[in-house]
């Protein structure tokens, strides 16, 4: 069974942490010693998702010397493949792997494609190299987090429209539906109540009523 946890809104996995996924796909280049280490990152839904995403980059890179891959799928990344690709084993692929656990990425594909630049890295310039690699592509890549929110409604007079406005842009919260009738009602997602805020903004006029929570992705700035 999968426990939760839920603190100041943050999601956690059965081990307590805090998990993190790839908004989107993404890719990185680093040179070392000649050799060309290009990481796609992508994310995956399943293995069978994992698997064609591996083979596209292999069409894509014919020429390469090694496409090495790991990947983590799954609410505890029960799912967990790794793949040397004719580097020496365990100096690839699992030092991918390991990189994507330390840095608590679920739901992702990582292929590093290496072009040989002539230079012999040795066992440990590999496993060096490859997790730096990944590393690399991480610290480029844009990242999101789980995070429970409340879903607020706020009913407010056309009048108010430009301050509330101002307000929601000044706060960054995602507004995700308007309503244009008797008066406005916007429905939006905040980590808090934020009824002081609006309390004060509309001298007590015009105050949110939470809906609900719902779990959703936020994006983290790195």
């Amino acid at each position: 069974m999968i426990f939760l946890l839920f603190f100041f809104g943050l999601y956690y996995n059965a081990s307590g942490d805090v998990m993190y996924r790839i908004k989107e796909d993404s890719v990185s280049e680093l040179e070392i010693k000649k050799s060309r280490f290009i990481t796609y990152l992508h994310r995956t839904v399943d293995e069978e998702d994992a698997k064609a995403f591996i083979a596209s980059i292999r069409r894509l890179h014919p020429n390469a010397t090694h496409h090495c891959y790991a990947f983590l799928i799954g609410e505890q990344s029960e799912i967990r493949r790794s793949n040397d690709d004719g580097e020496p084993s365990g100096t690839a692929g699992v030092p991918m792997l390991e990189c994507l656990d330390r840095s608590h990425i679920q739901d992702i594909t990582a292929v590093t494609v290496r072009y040989f630049g002539g230079i012999k890295l040795g066992a440990g310039g590999l496993i060096r190299a490859y997790s730096k690699s990944v590393s690399h592509a991480l610290s480029e890549a844009i990242l999101v987090r789980k995070q429970w929110m409340k879903r607020l409604q706020l009913h407010f007079d056309y009048a108010m429209i430009g301050k509330i406005d101002h307000y929601f842009r000044e706060h960054d919260l995602a507004i995700t539906d308007k309503q244009y009738e008797e008066d406005v009602v916007y429905t939006y997602l905040c980590a808090y109540n934020n009824e002081e805020d609006l309390s004060s903004l509309t001298n007590g006029a015009y105050l949110p009523q939470e809906i609900d929570q719902v779990l959703t992705e936020v994006e983290i700035k790195q």
